[in-house]
This record gives structure tokens, C-alpha cells and sequence, in this order.
């Protein structure tokens, strides 16, 4: 198996599926997304049966200021990694993000509602998306959102480090989606490494909906009752306006469902309020 292992969740793929099969992992420095004749020469090289691209450009407003790059490496790197499987006749999972929305619904998001990105990033992951199934009949694409896991650090260790040393912490309420653990997409992707498996989109998503200020008021609650010293107890109300160094437009509602998942494998993911508190307890308190 080869893992783009780019970002949290690519560092998660390897470490976890690396107990179970052969995995070779891929950073930027060893395999450029952005050089169509490496990804060939390296990969083509390789034996292997399935391909995970995780790896992205995932910084929102780096995108807005830098569009080739976005594209080079969120649209038309997907599309050769799955001509390169479709070749060797290996499963293609592409990871997605809930940014290709505009986030005008206020139900969750299906496979069948039509993306409409509002933002450079969403665009070009949108793209991706096309691109890979075109390119691959076979190929599964994965949306993801909000994603956190102990491999790399995210949104919420960001909040409850600064909650840990002062005593007013905030975050924005007027956003909404769904946390989802690394761990959890690991263990809930594992039925569809094999390439039998229909391609096309999929949804996965830990359960539940929530803004950012309900996310760090959870996990902060959840160190409280761990016994993890923190110094805040109260997560204040932000909102998308206060901020400022926003270059990109966020979609404000984003929560993705995955009916579809529960149909194809008879299990759904657990709440996400399950999820991070396992992940305050089992990898933030030993830390402490």
C-alpha cells in the first residue's frame, strides 16, 4: 500500500495501517504532488495494490494567494494517481474535504447535493475530485471534515494549549460541522481498501454537528473531568467576522452525512463527542 501521508490524516493511515500491511508513506520531500513525471517514475516503480492520497495543500488562504499551486496539487495530482492505479489496476482512494460546499444548506451535506465552493481551496479539491473519477472508474473519493488525531496537531490541541495558560480562550460560533478523528477514518476506510469495492463518492464523518466554540467547550470539559490542569473553564463566542486574517470565504455550514457509509457497511461512526473525548484521555492525559 502506498499513503500519501501528507497532513494528520496521512501520518494516521501509516502509523495505524502500517500494524497490518506493508505501507510505504510518502512526504512532500520524498514525492512532489506538483511534478506529474516524479509521481510516474516513483510510483510506477512499485508494486502495490492500493494508493491513499492524503496529502494536499490544505492551507485555506494560501490557496487564494497562490492558485497554481492549489490546482497543481489538489486537481490535477489526484487525476495522475488515478491513472497510475487504473493502470496497475489498484484501488485509488482520493481524501476530500466538506469545503467543496458553499454552505447555504442547513441539513447535511449527501453525495448527490452539488458542490459549489465559495473558496480557491474548495475549487481546486472539487476538481480533484472530477478529475480522479474521470481518470478512474474504480477510484473513491472521501470527504472528510474538521479532522483531528494524535499524530499532528489541529484546531482543538490549539485551543487547549492556550486554555492550559490563560484564563479567557474563544472560538468561532457561527460555523458548523463535524470533528472527525483520524483513528476513526482509519478503522471506518478499511472495508474499502479493496479495489472489488465501488468507487465513486463517500462521505465519513464521526456523527453529530457542532460549532468551533462547542467543539473546545467539549475537550475542554473533557480535560476538566480527566484532571488535566487548565486554567479556562469557559470558551467565549467569536465569529467568522472577527477574523481578520481570514483571506478565504469559509462555508459557515459544512456537517456531511454518511447515510451512505451506514448503507454500504452496516456500521456508522460514533458521535463525535465520543471521539474526542477518547482522544483527551487516551492521548493528551498521558502527555500530562
Amino acid at each position: 500500500m502506498v499513503v500519501g501521508a501528507g497532513g494528520r490524516l496521512g501520518a494516521a493511515l501509516v502509523h495505524e495501517y502500517g500494524r497490518e500491511f506493508e505501507v510505504v508513506g510518502f512526504n512532500h520531500a520524498q514525492l512532489d504532488l506538483g511534478r506529474p513525471e516524479q509521481l510516474r517514475s516513483t510510483l510506477g516503480s512499485l508494486d502495490f495494490d492500493a494508493v491513499i492520497n492524503a496529502a494536499a495543500q490544505t492551507n485555506v488562504d494560501r490557496c487564494e494567494t497562490h492558485q497554481e499551486e492549489a490546482f497543481a496539487l489538489n486537481a490535477e495530482a489526484p487525476r495522475v494517481l488515478a491513472e497510475i492505479c487504473r493502470a496497475k489496476k489498484a484501488r485509488f482512494i482520493h481524501i476530500s474535504t466538506d469545503y467543496v460546499f458553499d454552505g447555504e444548506k442547513r441539513h447535511p451535506y449527501t453525495e448527490e447535493d452539488e458542490a459549489r465552493p465559495i473558496s480557491v481551496y474548495g475549487e481546486s479539491k472539487r476538481q480533484g475530485e472530477c478529475r480522479a473519477l474521470e481518470a478512474n472508474d474504480r477510484a473513491l473519493v472521501v470527504r472528510v471534515s474538521w479532522v483531528f488525531g494524535p499524530d499532528r496537531a489541529s484546531f482543538i490541541d490549539a485551543v487547549l494549549k492556550k486554555a492550559r495558560h490563560e484564563e479567557e480562550v474563544s472560538a468561532v460560533a457561527d460555523k458548523y460541522a463535524t470533528p472527525t478523528y483520524t483513528l476513526d477514518i482509519c478503522a471506518l476506510l478499511k472495508p474499502f481498501l479493496e479495489d472489488r469495492q465501488e468507487g465513486g463518492l463517500l462521505h465519513l464523518a464521526n456523527a453529530g454537528a457542532c460549532n468551533w466554540q462547542e467543539y473546545a467547550q467539549w475537550a475542554l470539559d473533557c480535560c476538566h473531568a480527566e484532571g488535566i490542569p487548565m486554567k479556562a473553564r469557559k470558551v467565549g463566542a467569536a465569529s467568522l467576522a472577527d477574523m481578520k486574517n481570514f483571506i478565504a470565504k469559509r462555508p459557515v455550514y459544512s456537517v456531511l452525512f454518511s447515510g451512505k457509509y451506514f448503507s454500504a457497511t452496516g456500521k456508522a461512526p460514533r458521535p463525535w463527542r465520543d471521539a474526542v473525548a477518547e482522544y483527551v484521555r487516551e492521548h493528551l492525559l498521558p502527555k500530562m
